[in-house]
């Protein structure tokens, strides 16, 4: 059901821009012959820039059990082993350099060191230690974080909070106040995500501690443009071609498109929706799918291909199984699940068609608990990076030629991944 405008909590949380200190770069030439420019051409570069060197690429973080790994994305080198308690999770911070990674009760910011210089077509990347940079914001139960429209928000489950910043508000920052940031306030503490739509409006799941039931879309200023109470256990979220966004369900999903919710109905009873991967290349988003409600651990092998210009889904059976690492999308905007049989399927999210089988790992058998290793996939750009926990292992793939370019055996077993920046 959708409803008319309420009035919601978007508040201005107390915190000026920091100064940015302007420093000159050396540029390269550009394909026009211009200097090239970047984003981060601003103190905490320039304070390092002695140190600074070119590399082929950006980053990979990589969390453990007790810390963190930075590997340079080509070579895959261990560049920077940090120590940090607690299970962790990352994400990308929103600015092309930094990660943010989860611990019990705050979001770390971690510096990946590596900047990125925008070339027509191509970028450069220069690059200094990677560092724990100090700066934490403290979050009751870290949970999602959504990069969309420029801005990015952290969402906090134990409060229903989300914390909410543009590119760039990390750059100079050393405490929360010093980071330009807006909060929004759920009206009941619960496991919810935020996504920052186009025009500094965002969408907010509905729900408290013991049920989620939709979503709202809000203005800039916080008045609720919509909302509908159609997508019983909402879960997760995820942006494709057109800024169309969906957001899972246990009976489907919801899509928010051209001002107006749109209800996606699973054809099962029971079809859950939880995770999601899209993709600006496509309006076409892949989710999984799972219709036991009664299993503690269900293995499913039919995955969902939700089109936001019909809203409509397509199921597709892998013939092996898959977990909620397992979904990514290419540079063309494919469909990739990494199945338990060890190899990525590569999908037409258009027709579902299978169109390319990449053996990486060795078949494995999803742990039970959820925060255990298992092999994860992350994709930036052309390449795509997968773990192997159990030979404490990391694979690089060539997606353009379906090669494995690249392997290495990590000191630490891996758990999750996440990339930054650049193409």
């Amino acid at each position: 059901m959708i409803t008319a405008r309420r009035p919601t909590r978007l508040h201005l949380l107390t915190a000026a821009p920091a100064l940015l200190a302007v420093a000159a770069l050396t540029a390269c030439a550009s394909p026009s012959g211009g200097a090239a420019t970047t984003a981060d051409e601003t103190s905490d570069t320039a304070s390092s820039s002695s140190a600074e060197r070119e590399v082929a690429t950006t980053r990979i973080v990589a969390t453990y059990d007790g810390g963190v790994l930075v590997l340079e994305g080509d070579s895959l080198e261990v560049v920077a082993d940090l120590p940090l308690e607690g299970f962790l999770r990352v994400n990308p911070a929103g600015d092309g350099r930094r990660v943010l990674v989860s611990t019990d009760d705050a979001f770390e910011v971690l510096d990946t060191g590596v900047r990125v210089e925008p070339h027509g077509d191509h970028d450069h990347y220069y690059a200094v230690e990677p560092q724990l940079t100090g700066l934490s914001l403290p979050a009751e139960h870290p949970g999602h974080v959504t990069t969309n429209a420029g801005t990015t928000a952290l969402f906090a489950d134990g409060t229903g909070e989300a914390l909410l910043y543009e590119e760039g508000a990390l750059r100079n920052a050393d405490e929360p106040d010093d980071v330009d940031a807006t909060r929004y306030e759920s009206a009941e503490a619960h496991h919810g995500v935020v996504v920052p739509v186009t025009g500094g409006g965002l969408l907010a799941t509905l729900g408290d501690e013991s049920a989620r039931t939709g979503a709202a879309a809000l203005d800039a200023v916080g008045g609720e443009l919509a909302r509908t109470d159609a997508c019983p256990g909402v879960h997760g979220a995820a942006v494709a071609a057109d800024e169309a966004v969906v957001l899972g369900c246990e009976d489907g999903a919801i899509v928010w498109s051209g001002g107006a919710f749109a209800k996606v109905q699973a054809p099962d009873a029971h079809g859950r929706i939880g995770n999601q991967a899209g993709s600006a290349e496509s309006t076409i988003v892949l989710g999984d799918y799972k219709v036991d409600p009664d299993a503690d651990l269900e293995r499913p092998t039919r995955v969902s291909l939700i089109d936001t210009t019909t809203a409509t889904l397509r199921l597709v059976d892998l013939g092996t199984s898959y977990t909620f690492r397992s979904l990514a999308r290419g540079p063309h905007g494919e469909a990739l699940v990494l199945g338990t049989d060890g190899a990525i399927h590569v999908l037409d999210p258009v027709t579902g068609e299978l169109v390319e089988r990449i053996d990486v790992v060795d078949a494995w058998t999803e742990p039970v608990e959820w925060q255990q290793p298992r092999p994860a996939i992350e994709v930036h750009g052309h390449r795509a990076y997968v773990t192997d926990p159990a030979a404490s292992a990391l694979h690089l793939i060539d997606l353009d030629t379906g090669e494995v370019t690249a392997s290495v055996e990590l000191p630490h077993v891996p758990n999750e991944l996440s990339s930054v920046g650049g193409h």
